[in-house]
């Protein structure tokens, strides 16, 4: 059995919560759990643990995921906010996800980041971050709606020569959901940009040069809300066929 480890995602006491007010939660996205789940694949959310405890848990793992969620903290690549109060993100989880990835890079374990996740892999090698791309990038396309949420999609564009290209030759669709108000800004040492949004050049995948193509790389789009779209759009399958192919070597 190949045993994905996928970070969590963390809410924080609230008392005015009526279910667990007053506990800290780790989840797992529910199209997320789908997405990863295959006859012989297992995903397995990783919890918050002390950091010894933490690396017996990461031992176990085969490969890893860095799922979506809150905001990364402008404190996580360098930066202060860029309005007073806002866009603040979650620095603790930023910290959890950072000493999960480094200790899948160290042990060369194959890493998939989606959206939060493919943000956070690109602090991780000391890239930076738009804060808000409709305040920074006025100009830039709408890549986050509301109520839209996973409807709101874009055109794709594969960068020439890159393993995206190669991967994504035969299918017709040219299209990912866009479901983020962040967005790469400098893109961090020794990763490959493989996909962007032609209206505006923003970001949208990219490989990690230090490893095999394709076995740490990250997308900003959500493969695992494809299911749910009412557009077609690219299979997403195929970048995690990709990278189960990974696994064990």
């Amino acid at each position: 059995m190949i045993k994905i480890g996928v970070t969590s995602c963390f809410m924080y006491p609230d008392p005015t919560r009526l279910v667990f007010g007053h506990k800290s939660l780790n989840y797992l996205e529910a199209d997320m759990g789908r997405y990863l789940s295959r006859q012989g694949v297992m995903p397995i959310l990783i919890p918050d643990l002390p950091k010894a405890e933490l690396i017996s848990f990461l031992k176990e793992m085969d490969a890893f995921v860095l799922q979506g969620g809150s905001d990364l903290s402008p404190s996580t690549y360098g930066e202060t906010p860029i309005i007073e109060g806002k866009w603040l993100g979650d620095k603790y989880r930023d910290e959890y996800e950072l000493g999960v990835l480094d200790f899948a890079l160290k042990n060369e374990k194959p890493v998939l980041g989606i959206c939060r996740g493919f943000q956070l892999m690109n602090a991780y090698f000391g890239g930076t971050l738009y804060q808000d791309i409709k305040t920074q990038r006025p100009e830039a396309l709408l890549h986050r709606d509301a109520d839209l949420y996973d409807q709101l999609n874009h055109k794709i564009e594969w960068s020439v020569g890159s393993l995206m290209q190669r991967l994504y030759t035969h299918d017709p669709h040219d299209a990912v959901n866009t479901v983020h108000h962040q967005g790469l800004k400098t893109v961090g040492k020794g990763l490959e940009v493989n996909a962007f949004s032609p209206e505006d050049g923003i970001v949208e995948a990219f490989v990690w040069n230090g490893a095999e193509p394709g076995k740490v790389m990250g997308v900003q789009w959500h493969p695992e809300f494809h299911y749910n779209s009412k557009t077609p759009l690219v299979d997403p399958e195929v970048i995690y066929d990709h990278f189960l192919g990974f696994v064990g070597k």
